[in-house]
């Protein structure tokens, strides 16, 4: 990259700075430093004073000279980089892992560009519906670029762990906990969903800084402890009508087998009173939660 400002939004975009190997720069620094001390030995065994005094003063400038240019050497790690300045002025990063040289006038900060994990405490909000609800989230992030992540925010870290918490927050209103509509998103229904949601939103925040969002998940979900028994109540109560409903569905299938078949094998002929009557004794034998309990009847359906 070349880029080192945004015309559009003054915002600092991180570009490779120039530096070199620092292996060479290190013997060249060496062999000068040697080359000065040897100056000002041989100065002091001269017997000229002038001299002597020459040598040993191009002695000491070559050596301060050479621990001046040493100065510039930095070790970068493996997942870290140097955001360098010169006289406050961005000038680069360095990524290239090794010794590196670069200009000894300038400060070089190490930035760590390691993926990094924060899980928020848990947060005690209210949903869509207005039902306090307790959550909590664990986000994977890293350094993407780190100039913003130095200029553009006073602590990119703090900045990270305070928009995560934000952006938890944003979507616990935005969603219920269980949705009534099968069609509508809830927290506890559609997790994939509103995970990829809690993902894009975080990315959207956290950009000013230059951070990359790998992953983020929700680690706790549940009711907050003075309405979780109601609520408990209210989704064992759904579970039975849900259970209710397939349970009659399947016996209106049973019963309307029953009929065709009987009407096929012409095995009884039966009047709509006593159809009707053979469909509200099948619907109590299947839906009813008991063991059907025979009766023998001595005499006819009409008396």
């Amino acid at each position: 990259m070349t880029a080192t400002t945004d015309r559009r939004t003054g915002e600092v975009r991180e570009f490779a700075a120039r530096s070199i190997g620092g292996g060479p720069a290190l013997v060249l620094g060496l062999l000068g430093t040697a080359a000065g001390v040897a100056l000002i030995f041989l100065g002091t065994s001269l017997s000229s004073v002038a001299a002597a005094v020459t040598l040993i003063a191009l002695g000491v400038l070559l050596v301060l000279a050479q621990a001046l240019a040493l100065s510039g050497l930095n070790t970068v790690a493996p997942g870290e980089a140097r955001v360098v300045q010169l006289f406050g002025r961005y000038r680069g990063t360095i990524r290239e892992d090794g010794l590196r040289w670069v200009n000894p006038f300038t400060s070089r900060r190490r930035i760590s560009t390691r993926v990094r994990n924060h899980e928020t405490p848990v947060l005690k909000v209210n949903d869509a519906y207005g039902n306090p609800i307790e959550l909590a989230a664990v986000v994977v992030w890293r350094v993407a670029d780190t100039a913003r992540a130095v200029f553009e925010v006073e602590d990119f870290t703090e900045f990270v762990e305070t928009q995560t918490e934000a952006a938890v927050r944003h979507i616990a209103i935005e969603y219920p906990y269980d949705g009534h509509d099968e069609d509508a998103l809830s927290l506890r229904g559609n997790a994939e969903e509103i995970t990829e949601k809690l993902a894009l939103e975080l990315a959207t925040r956290v950009d000013a800084a230059g951070v990359q969002i790998i992953e983020s998940r929700f680690t706790h979900l549940a009711y907050a402890p003075e309405i979780a028994s109601a609520m408990l109540q209210r989704q064992q109560a759904g579970a039975v009508v849900a259970a209710r409903k397939q349970i009659v569905e399947g016996a209106v299938g049973m019963v309307e087998l029953a009929l065709t078949r009987l009407a096929e094998e012409d095995i009884v002929d039966l009047d709509p009173e006593r159809k009707a009557s053979m469909v509200s004794n099948l619907m109590v034998v299947l839906c009813g939660d008991r063991a059907a309990q025979p009766v023998i009847n001595a005499g006819t359906l009409y008396q």
